[in-house]
């Protein structure tokens, strides 16, 4: 029988993933004033790194190792159902609402087989679904992390695996830096991979760091007052739009660390940032975030070209939550209970389940 891993429930991470979703539709829909909502999808990339590496580290404290095969298992019944679904459900609808598109099986193809990160970065496709970067970002994190944190579990001081992953973050974060003044395009740089895993690190990061506890890091929680002032920053970066190499440069650093901050001051059910999260309609949002961050992007396209933004928002955030309900409540329902069928829970007591994963 195998064990499962799974974390104490948080309701307040879904309400941070229903904040992130919106943020990206509010990018979508062309918003005024939310020219950097698109710094939204880091907010799920802190927060992907944070779990994943939450629940691996405690995998491998509890049984030494980690088992691979579950793992890279677990993701696929988790996300691919969903995304060859929508994916299905695109390539059948497409050519009807949009018949001058050339590219829609090409898109498709690429979106599914995760390589739309550097095939939009390089090679403009998919174009037609180019919210599909992000969830190949996350996907080749899955892929290549396990491993390597297991060789930094290794070879790192016990109790002082953090300190690498911190070294990792900055060095993601250099390497960022160093595209930049190569003078390389903006939007090769923003869907590449190797140049925007620094926010799946700070998360991984910050789970290192809250297992193992340094001393440090009580003294940082005690100033939570004065750290969630630089959460306020993030409203203030949303003036830099698409193209603005301020935002690759240091606006996505403070948008992680703003993250960070959120993580850590949501740890404990208490505080008006716990409660702010933890509004019904944003816990809601943010359990089917997965399915709208899928099906929003064909949905706001086309309603966009013909409504007002604040049409396009609404309408789209309903219709792209209605498709994620049905996808969530059928597809992946079924994908999890057959995955599941047979399994034995590890015995950690008073722990649920609160790894959803959603890209953005």
């Amino acid at each position: 029988m195998e064990s499962v891993f799974k974390l104490r429930y948080n309701p307040a991470l879904d309400g941070l993933r229903g904040v992130a979703i919106v943020l990206v539709i509010l990018s979508h829909a062309h918003a005024p004033l939310f020219d950097g909502a698109f710094f939204g999808v880091d907010l799920f990339f802190v927060l992907s790194g944070f779990l994943i590496t939450s629940l691996l580290l405690m995998e491998f404290q509890t049984q030494g190792r980690l088992d691979y095969w579950r793992f890279y298992r677990r993701r696929f019944f988790r996300l691919m159902p969903a995304l060859a679904l929508f994916l299905g459900v695109y390539c059948l609808l497409a050519p009807f609402i949009w018949p001058e598109l050339s590219d829609i099986y090409s898109d498709a193809l690429v979106s599914i087989l995760y390589l739309a990160d550097y095939g939009i970065a390089f090679f403009d496709s998919p174009d037609t679904l180019l919210h599909m970067w992000s969830l190949s970002v996350e996907e080749h994190f899955y892929l290549l992390w396990p491993p390597l944190l297991v060789l930094l579990l290794r070879k790192a001081t016990p109790g002082r695996v953090w300190a690498p992953l911190l070294a990792l973050w900055l060095l993601s974060t250099l390497w960022r830096v160093f595209w930049v003044a190569q003078g390389q395009q903006f939007y090769e740089i923003f869907f590449r991979f190797d140049t925007r895993a620094s926010g799946l690190l700070a998360g991984a990061a910050l789970a290192a760091l809250m297992q193992e506890k340094p001393r440090w890091m009580e003294r940082l929680q005690s100033l939570r007052a004065y750290t969630m002032w630089l959460v306020l920053a993030v409203p203030l970066i949303m003036e830099l739009g698409w193209d603005n190499q301020h935002a690759m440069l240091w606006g996505i650093t403070v948008v992680e660390c703003a993250a960070v901050v959120v993580l850590l001051a949501v740890q404990k059910p208490e505080g008006l940032v716990y409660e702010m999260l933890t509004a019904p309609l944003l816990i809601r949002l943010g359990k089917l975030s997965y399915g709208i961050y899928l099906w929003h992007y064909p949905v706001v396209r086309y309603l966009r070209a013909d409504y007002s933004w604040p049409v396009t928002v609404l309408a789209g955030l309903a219709i792209s939550t209605a498709l994620s309900a049905l996808s969530f409540y059928t597809v992946e329902r079924w994908a999890l209970r057959r995955h599941d069928a047979g399994r034995q829970p590890a015995r950690q007591p008073r722990r649920e389940p609160v790894l959803r994963e959603a890209g953005g």
